[in-house]
């Protein structure tokens, strides 16, 4: 018997499986999206990958190595779409008026997800009503408003602790901390972390959601606000350091950002009540169109020191804070610590009545 033939026989078949075993073959039927074209993205060798598909009488054919559990984004003409997938047969499901509920038959970790987002209907009933009255009553109202969503807020943390705790080695209580750290705290996500299991810490989403956690860092509460230096709209450097000795709410802001321009006058508002009080303000614009981020100022009567390096989401500041979604603030004390983030609306103004009235 040729042993050597046999041994390179068996590596070339254990390879093959190898490489079957993580690939997704994934079809799907979703009626009335016709002939579409879809954009599909995952994470592939830890960069995001985007696969052009092209559906035919509304069905569809897809394959991709997919060594691990994944969170895959749909693109389609009307709206995205995500999905839990991962290697195997899985067969996709839905009708293009409802996007948000497709079904993935053939996947473990969608069908996970769907067992635990059907434990938070609770407080998706006790919250939609109140994100229906958002902006449309009293400052007393509102800040009452925003109390209870972020009471509601609290109580679907705790639930996402404590079933990441009871699954650290699941992938999706992996996926529960990374989307946590897209916008939550250092404080926040450091304890979710701590829990999960090293099996899943060595996977790609694991080895992102590290990195992740050590840019949280820079701005966890207490530490020292990064002296950055840029242009403001006239092309004069200004320096963080320039502001030494005051309160200052640094705010990441953009012209075509609808819920910044929408909170601007609330800035105004606390900018003309604090203004001589030590406090100021300072906007890093996230545009890339100097004219229309100039007209955005103009237009929203916004009075104090505004800066940008006209790079979008790459400007240095903000990705040196990992700024992923905007508005997005920044409140430092005179000593140049951050003392708080994130504030805005009714919030916003109650923190520094607190600071400034001892209230």
């Amino acid at each position: 018997m040729n042993y050597k033939k046999y041994i390179v026989s068996a590596l070339l078949l254990t390879i093959t499986i190898g490489c079957f075993a993580q690939k997704a073959k994934v079809s799907g039927l979703i009626k009335g999206i016709g002939d579409a074209q879809v954009s599909i993205s995952y994470l592939k060798d830890g960069k995001m990958k985007n696969d052009t598909v092209k559906f035919k009488k509304d069905r569809f054919i897809w394959e991709a190595e997919l060594p691990e559990p994944q969170k895959v984004y749909f693109m389609f003409p009307s709206r995205y779409a995500e999905l839990f997938l991962e290697a195997g047969q899985i067969n996709i499901t839905g009708h293009a008026d409802s996007l948000h509920l497709l079904k993935a038959k053939g996947s473990k970790i969608q069908a996970e997800a769907e067992r635990y987002q059907a434990t938070l209907k609770d407080l998706e009933q006790r919250s939609s009503p109140l994100y229906q009255k958002w902006g449309k009553v009293t400052e007393a109202e509102q800040l009452k408003l925003e109390q209870e969503l972020d009471q509601i807020g609290d109580e679907r943390r705790s639930r996402a602790a404590a079933y990441i705790a009871a699954h650290p080695k699941s992938a999706y209580s992996l996926s529960l901390v990374s989307d946590r750290s897209a916008m939550g705290s250092y404080e926040e996500v450091k304890p979710l972390y701590d829990v999960l299991d090293k099996s899943v810490m060595t996977t790609a989403t694991g080895k992102q959601l590290t990195q992740r956690l050590e840019v949280l860092k820079r701005s966890a509460l207490g530490a020292t606000i990064l002296d950055f230096t840029q242009n403001d709209p006239e092309g004069k450097a200004i320096s963080f350091n320039d502001f030494k000795g005051k309160y200052v709410l640094i705010d990441f802001w953009a012209s075509w950002c609808g819920p910044c321009r929408a909170e601007n006058p609330n800035v105004l508002k606390a900018y003309n009540k604090y203004k001589d009080s030590n406090f100021t303000v300072v906007g890093i614009s996230l545009d890339d169109n100097a004219e229309k981020w100039k007209k955005a100022i103009k237009d929203d009567g916004m009075p104090w020191s505004q800066v940008s390096s006209l790079k979008g989401f790459e400007n240095e500041v903000s990705t040196y804070y990992g700024i992923q979604g905007i508005p997005s603030t920044l409140l430092v004390d005179p000593d140049g610590k951050i003392i708080a983030r994130n504030l805005r609306g009714a919030s916003l103004q109650q923190k520094l009545s607190e600071i400034f009235n001892g209230q």
